[in-house]
């Protein structure tokens, strides 16, 4: 029977540590999100350096937990994401609206799928 609470306790560890890193992902991931999104909209009214300070702000952000990232996600997701910053930071220097929107639309997906995917749904155990 000691085996039997010795097991549950820590099933219920292992799922309060889950739930907190998805609870704690969602959060940064919708910071760098929004972050992303005022940095479009500053872009949108040609206020292309505050929008290029703004995204590199995130990426600091997401440069801050990159070993935590790392550890806890896919590596293909993480230097995806990764990627897509570089990305952004380029077309930004080119001052190409409709490209930089587009490419800005993709990272802020890839951000949120992120979280998605780590969320304890049916979709996902299945």
């Amino acid at each position: 029977m000691k085996r039997l609470w010795i097991a549950l306790v820590i099933l219920g560890v292992i799922l309060g540590l889950t739930l907190l890193h998805t609870r704690t992902l969602q959060s940064f991931t919708d910071g760098l999100a929004g972050q992303l999104e005022q940095a479009q909209e500053l872009a949108r009214e040609d206020a292309w350096p505050k929008a290029a300070e703004l995204t590199r702000s995130a990426l600091e952000r997401w440069r801050s937990q990159d070993v935590r990232l790392h550890v806890l996600l896919r590596h293909a997701d993480t230097d995806s994401i990764y990627a897509g910053f570089q990305e952004v930071l380029a077309l930004l220097d080119s001052r190409e609206y409709g490209e930089y929107a587009a490419a800005n639309a993709r990272l802020i997906c890839q951000l949120e799928l992120l979280s998605e995917a780590e969320q304890l749904t049916l979709k996902n155990i299945l």
